[in-house]
């Protein structure tokens, strides 16, 4: 049996591009879509046509394109540009131009503050056409354009200092030697250009190092990220990695992401209410469901504000979260909606009748409350009078360069700061390779962790003893106040937390490996913002599609 034989690559074809085209391609959708917006009006770079100098690229072709490419995987401005030659539904959205790649890469660079606005056209015209439920809340880390070795904590400055600090002295040491004896090569077998090459490229790593440490404790930063100045060091699935803590909310009914913010925190605490910031304005009351990560009583409270009911789950052996707002007697009216309205009859002790369902109660109650008095303490001084101190069993902190010195002479730089307002300190790398691990760390603890409300400035190691052992821990200095205080008792809906899963890791998943946007691309927030509006559009497009199809789809992007 002969092979399917192909046609013959010589034949003139006589042929419409429009012909080449599916009827039901998504290209179409994307067409019908960005041709219906006033790129104008949402702030689009260029959207008139200029009236002097060369033309310009339409900016309505360049968004076409950008759509079609994170849909189906084509980030690269480079790629991108090569699909408008190569690719036959891209010559038709664009009409067969051939922009180049820092055209294309010049477009999302300049209208990154626009994509957003995109992103939430295409979300409301779909959801104007389904019944929409509620909403999952979740969080992943995507990877940003920014090398690990390009990351600095403190702790880590710390450690390589120290130890480039070792290898200067020990290039001198060689180099002294030599000098000694009158010899051009040291002891260790090392010509003394070389040994001075490697001193000059020590002492210039350690300035470096030091003034990227000097940075840090001025500007009270937590971390130092060179390439991309707003991405930071967390913790994924695959271990730790720079990125970005990207937060979206999917909508139970059609799984079409709805609300997302990429942010810089390592953690999802107190991150529902930006998320949602303005998703409940359009009148009525939102629910929303997220794990046990957002369990913040602030940020859960803001959300009741906002109209949104947050349906955390709750942890092990708890029914129930109890949630504070200073009393106002004023009110509001329990049968509106209106989040000013809520906000009133929350903190009157008053349940909005909207909130009947989730909100137990609300009850007036005075709560008495210590208040620290302002630290009288002297300054700490210089590192090393803090270390003269820290030996007599003390963890001696420097409230002003945001470090403790412990007893064994080691810096603790910020971990984190804790719900109360603590701040929590500890070095890991120190406390690997310290010889007094057993007089400060209890437990199976690998390394210590101290905490320090923010007016305190010593704290004594209990298990350090022995000669000079740090004196008892003072009693803080302070008063109680008491005022009147609304808890109101929220009982999330398990039903619905039980979903979370289900709803919240398919968008995700599908962006990362079906579309392949497993990083980041661009660098700063607003830029990562844009990019993820991208990726968040190419997977509503596909969904929506599933959902409404070709024709229904059609009729909704039209607006």
């Amino acid at each position: 049996m002969p092979f399917i034989s192909g046609g013959d690559r010589y034949q003139v074809m006589f042929t419409a591009l429009d012909d080449m085209v599916a009827p039901d391609s998504e290209a179409r959708v994307i067409d019908a879509f960005v041709g219906s917006l006033d790129l104008d009006a949402m702030g689009f770079d260029r959207a008139e046509a200029p009236d002097r100098g060369r033309p310009a690229y339409e900016p309505a072709g360049l968004l076409k394109l950008y759509v079609y490419g994170y849909r189906n995987g084509i980030r690269s401005s480079r790629k991108l540009a090569r699909a408008c030659e190569v690719n036959v539904e891209v010559m038709w959205l664009i009409g067969s131009l051939a922009p180049d790649f820092r055209t294309v890469a010049n477009f999302r660079r300049d209208n990154a503050a626009a994509l957003k606005g995109v992103f939430g056209e295409f979300v409301a015209r779909v959801m104007a056409s389904v019944e929409p439920g509620f909403r999952s809340v979740d969080g992943t880390k995507v990877r940003a354009s920014n090398a690990k070795d390009r990351n600095f904590t403190p702790s880590k400055l710390d450690d390589r200092i120290a130890r480039l600090e070792g290898h200067i002295g020990e290039y001198m040491r060689l180099l002294d030697e030599q000098d000694a004896e009158d010899d051009a090569v040291a002891a260790g077998g090392l010509p003394r250009a070389e040994l001075e090459r490697k001193l000059a490229e020590a002492e210039e790593r350690l300035a470096r190092y030091e003034g990227y440490r000097e940075k840090m404790e001025s500007e009270g930063l937590s971390q130092l990220s060179l390439t991309d100045p707003d991405a930071k060091l967390m913790k994924s699935r695959s271990g730790f990695e720079v990125a970005y803590n990207v937060q979206a909310a999917v909508d139970s009914g059609t799984h079409v992401i709805t609300d997302f913010e990429a942010t810089d925190r390592v953690t999802d605490h107190g991150l529902l209410a930006p998320t949602l910031a303005g998703a409940a304005s359009g009148g009525g009351v939102l629910e929303i469901v997220a794990d046990k990560g957002y369990a913040d009583p602030g940020d859960m409270a803001a959300c009741l504000d906002s109209g949104i009911i947050p349906n955390v789950i709750l942890p092990d052996g708890k029914d129930s979260y109890e949630l504070e707002y200073g009393y106002d007697p004023s009110g509001g009216d329990p049968s509106s909606t209106d989040p000013a309205q809520l906000a009133a009859c929350l903190r009157a002790g008053q349940i909005p009748e909207a909130y009947g369902h989730a909100v137990e109660s609300a009850e007036v109650v005075e709560k008495r409350a210590f208040v620290r008095d302002a630290a009288d303490a002297p300054a700490a001084g210089s590192v090393e009078e803090m270390r003269e101190r820290a030996a007599l069993g003390l963890f001696v902190r420097d409230a002003e360069r945001n470090l403790v010195v412990c007893p064994a002479g080691e810096v603790l730089r910020q971990k984190s700061v804790k719900r109360s307002g603590n701040v929590r300190y500890a070095n890991k790398l120190a406390c690997r390779r310290c010889p007094n691990k057993e007089r400060c760390i209890s437990g199976s603890g690998k390394w210590k962790e101290i905490d320090f409300p923010k007016d305190v400035l010593e704290k004594p190691c209990r298990k350090w003893g022995g000669e000079g052992s740090a004196p008892a821990k003072a009693r803080a200095k302070g008063h109680y106040e008491t005022r009147e205080v609304v808890v109101v008792k929220l009982r999330p809906d398990r039903a619905k937390c039980a979903q979370r899963m289900c709803l919240s890791e398919h968008p995700f998943g599908t962006i990362k490996r079906a579309m392949g946007a497993d990083s980041f691309l661009l660098r700063g927030l607003e830029k990562v913002n844009a990019e993820f509006a991208l990726m968040a559009t190419g997977y509503n497009l596909a969904r929506a599609m599933s959902l409404l199809g070709f024709g229904g789809l059609m009729e909704a992007v039209r607006g």
